[in-house]
């Protein structure tokens, strides 16, 4: 007979999610039940509700015991029986207790070798503790006070697959090369919001994931990454890096790296000699200013460059700085200094952002051979529709979302992609919507014009006549209440000898 247990204010860590950027959550529950349950055989559980939080564990257990949940209570003190001499025993929850290494013997899961799952997170563990289950695959030891992982107490979880440091206090002198070099199956380690200076040395070959963010790095050694040959996501941001910190070739180990996040690393340039397969970087909030023609080149399988909220200006990006990336398909230039779109994007953009820019005008010239461009941001510009040329529009034929919002324009501007569905025009100063301004954009589904200088009558009547589609007008922040009249949903035939069918209603 199998018991489980479980005397908790929480449900048990959520199942991890498959993103790089996994978290755990739990859910709270307005009174704690003690309730201990067998598997099968006839009913033998009880439950008693509105007790006070447990300060103590139980000493004994059922030997059978496969879950113990003891989440979100006072625990300061478990016993050597309390887990240990559980053969059965797969998963403990003790996160959200008050737990202290003193609290927890040595001895706590001696007979429990079967124990896969066991989370210690926010609890006041100092370091972390010796003697855990060989057995376990995923270990959760985050937001506690942990400054050390002591020599081998790392050394039997060869079987550890995912495991969770971030939000302590380590520092590099509280590891070593050893701390996870016999974790020859870890693929999964966060070690972001500690203090660390450097990259851990002794990584596994194994490793996918790895988060460093929010720590004190200075500089990126290769060394340090060249058992690490697996790695897939690496996570910087927030660190330290400054100009000097990534040298070129750092990284080169890492052959096949597919996500780096360098965000807010204050780095003035965009790192050389990257990993060739990468196929996500993300950059935003540094200091670049400046993009040459070769910057790119050494990453040609790259589908999402995010540049956003750097210093770039128009005349130090290069007009080929863009061409070598073929497979681009997401390109975040948003919140810089660009006066001008940049030249020589690659055809197979699918979302382009430019918004939070000192864009005056718009060419058809850069925006030519961008036929699968489907998203284009360019909102918190300076642009006016004198400022846009003719024939902008008129090779982004799958161009669906279009956000021209808080710019300087006085109307709608004409000629829009015909397979434009939303329309974002809020924040401008348009005050009058003609009978023509949508009649090259048949699949319109949403119109944002909120806060324009419109009045009741500023919107023709005919002026959404044929949008079959349209079923979002927002109009409000505007001087007056505005009156628009939305198309039928389904096209009518005025019947012989009757008046014209009726348009939509009024709102």
């Amino acid at each position: 007979m199998a018991w489980t247990f479980r005397c908790s204010r929480t449900t048990s860590p959520g199942q991890l999610s498959t993103s790089p950027c996994r978290t755990t959550s739990s859910r709270s529950s307005p009174t704690m039940s003690c309730h201990a349950s067998a598997a099968s055989g006839p009913s033998t559980s009880t439950t008693i509700s509105s007790l006070p939080r447990l300060s103590v564990a139980p000493q004994f257990l059922p030997r059978s015991l496969r879950v113990a949940d003891l989440a979100a209570n006072q625990v300061t003190e478990i016993f050597p029986l309390t887990f240990g001499e559980k053969p059965a025993l797969r998963s403990v929850y003790l996160h959200n207790n008050q737990l202290s290494n003193a609290g927890l013997p040595p001895d706590a899961f001696h007979g429990s070798e079967a124990v896969v799952i066991l989370s210690l997170s926010s609890n006041r563990l100092s370091y972390l503790p010796p003697s855990l289950p060989p057995s376990l695959e995923r270990l959760h030891l985050q937001n506690n006070l942990i400054s050390k992982v002591p020599r081998g107490a790392l050394s039997r979880q060869t079987h550890l697959r995912e495991l969770y440091l971030q939000h302590n206090q380590l520092t590099d002198s509280g590891l070593d090369a050893t701390t996870f070099s016999k974790l020859h199956h870890l693929e999964y380690l966060d070690l972001s919001h500690n203090r660390l200076a450097s990259v851990p040395a002794g990584l596994p070959r194994t490793l996918a994931v790895l988060h460093l963010g929010r720590n004190r790095i200075r500089r990126v050694e290769a060394a340090r990454l060249r058992g690490a040959r697996g790695l897939r996501y690496l996570l910087l941001q927030h660190n330290q890096l400054g100009a000097t910190g990534l040298p070129a070739g750092a990284l080169r180990p890492l052959r096949g790296l597919h996500t780096l996040h360098l965000y807010g690393n204050g780095l003035d340039r965009v790192p050389l000699a990257l990993p060739r397969r990468l196929r996500a970087l993300v950059l935003p909030h540094n200091h670049v200013t400046t993009l040459g023609a070769r910057d790119l080149a050494g990453t040609p399988g790259l589908a999402e460059l995010n540049l956003a909220y750097n210093r770039l200006v128009s005349a130090r990006v290069h007009r080929r700085a863009f061409r070598p990336l073929r497979a681009l398909r997401s390109l975040d230039l948003a919140g810089n200094l660009l006066t001008r779109l940049p030249g020589g994007l690659p055809g197979g953009l699918h979302t382009l952002r430019l918004q939070r820019n000192q864009l005056r005008a718009l060419e058809p010239e850069p925006l030519a051979g961008l036929d699968q461009l489907r998203e284009l941001s360019l909102a918190h510009n300076r642009l006016r529709v004198g400022d846009i040329g003719p024939g902008t529009w008129h090779e982004l034929q799958a161009l669906q979302v279009l956000d021209l919002s808080h710019n300087e324009l006085s109307f709608v501007p004409p000629d829009l992609p015909e397979a434009l569905e939303e329309l974002h025009l809020q924040g401008n100063r348009i005050s009058h919507v003609g009978p023509e301004a949508f009649l090259s954009t048949p699949r319109l589904r949403a119109l944002f014009l909120r806060a324009n200088r419109l009045h009741m009558t500023s919107i023709a009547p005919d002026a959404f006549l044929g949008l079959l589609h349209l079923s979002v007008v927002d109009t409000a922040g505007n001087p007056e209440q505005v009156l628009v009249r939305l198309p039928p949903t389904t096209p009518r035939q005025p019947r012989a000898g009757s008046p014209r069918a009726r348009r939509g209603p009024a709102v």
